[in-house]
């Protein structure tokens, strides 16, 4: 299956892509890295509108669903930019949708609610401890926790789950920050010291899900972006390497690997976009598409980002090429949310026995 996308769909991409390129070109992508402050691009991401888009306008969003933040994804995939507080805030959707201020202030100021679970794991509940409307406990590898204006806790009492919200600079709210081979990303450890929060009224386990599904194909479409990029770049390398006086991409090893790696792209987009429209229209198996789509892309993707770098050589491993910022992107995000074997489970026990026959 081939997902097209619609006129309007097309002009966004390329409006976006073409944004990118002028704003967030890998020259400059590097300067943010190296200095570890992702703020000035993700302020010009917000002002300029583009953190809005797939936001429902009564949040003060531009409009749009699921598919839309996907798109988004992949472009910011495909240029390896800052993406932690847009994210969380795409993923966070579900559980406030109603508090629209809560999601205007995301949309229009770029303040970041932050679902506060282990970034390598299926979002969950965690171990914080709870007494009344306090908190007690610590939450490791939060993505984008740093930045965060607020947490969203989903914390276990006995059988029952709940949602709290924390303000991140209450009394009694610890945040350490924590390193990644990817830093166009970042995470940090949380610690709750009888932390006072405020308890969402909603199904938990119900949006729990919703944002489980959420980050999976928001992370597979983001990678998708970037597994485009490493298939671009090793393609153009492939055509300029010149060995036995001719270039490498003359030779048939070269071509199979070029061409399995343009496989894995085109089957990625419909399987991401396919699951992005099948959550914004909540059909019934919109989780199952979900994890096909986290397991899928971002395992096969972390073997692309192993041939792209195997076609490249020597010279794919160097800080100054470009393909090591794609690379790492996928490589995070093949655990990032959860690994392609966790997601895997989740399709197995979703998915009906069929009896061998005799």
């Amino acid at each position: 299956m081939h997902w097209e996308l619609s006129d309007e769909q097309d002009l966004f991409v390329a409006s976006l892509r073409e944004w990118l390129q002028e704003r967030a070109d890998s020259s400059v992508v590097r300067g943010w890295l190296e200095a570890g402050d992702h703020t000035h691009f993700e302020r010009l991401f917000v002002e300029e509108g583009w953190a809005s888009v797939g936001f429902d306008e009564s949040f003060g969003g531009q409009g749009g669903g699921v598919l839309e933040l996907a798109l988004t994804a992949r472009e910011l995939g495909r240029a390896a930019a800052p993406s932690a507080g847009w994210l969380q805030s795409a993923i966070v959707v579900p559980a406030l949708a109603d508090d629209p201020d809560l999601l205007n202030a995301a949309v229009e100021s770029g303040e970041v609610t932050a679902l506060a679970v282990r970034a390598d794991r299926v979002p969950a509940a965690t171990s914080v401890e709870r007494s009344g409307d306090r908190l007690r406990g610590r939450i490791p590898c939060v993505l984008g926790a740093e930045r965060a204006r607020r947490l969203l806790v989903p914390a276990t009492d006995g059988s029952t789950t709940d949602l709290w919200l924390v303000d991140s600079a209450a009394e009694g709210v610890g945040i350490r920050s924590r390193a990644l081979l990817d830093r166009s990303r970042e995470v940090a450890d949380i610690t709750f010291d009888d932390v006072a929060a405020c308890r969402l009224n909603v199904d938990a386990n119900a949006v729990l899900e919703e944002m489980a599904s959420r980050a999976a194909i928001l992370v597979a479409a983001d990678t998708l972006g970037a597994a485009e990029r490493m298939l671009q770049l090793a393609v153009d390398y492939s055509k300029q390497r010149q060995q036995f006086g001719q270039p490498i991409g003359a030779f048939q090893a070269v071509k199979h690997t070029a061409a399995q790696m343009l496989v894995t792209v085109e089957s990625s987009m419909s399987i991401v976009f396919y699951a992005a429209q099948s959550v914004e229209e909540s059909l019934a198996e919109r989780a199952t598409h979900a994890a096909v789509a986290k397991a899928q892309v971002t395992g096969h993707a972390a073997e692309l980002a192993d041939s792209a770098l195997t076609l490249h050589g020597a010279v794919g491993y160097t800080w100054e090429h470009d393909l090591h910022l794609f690379y790492k992107r996928a490589k995070l995000n093949e655990v990032l949310f959860g690994a392609p074997a966790a997601w895997n489970e989740r399709i197995a026990k979703a998915l009906p026995l069929i009896p061998v026959p005799a």
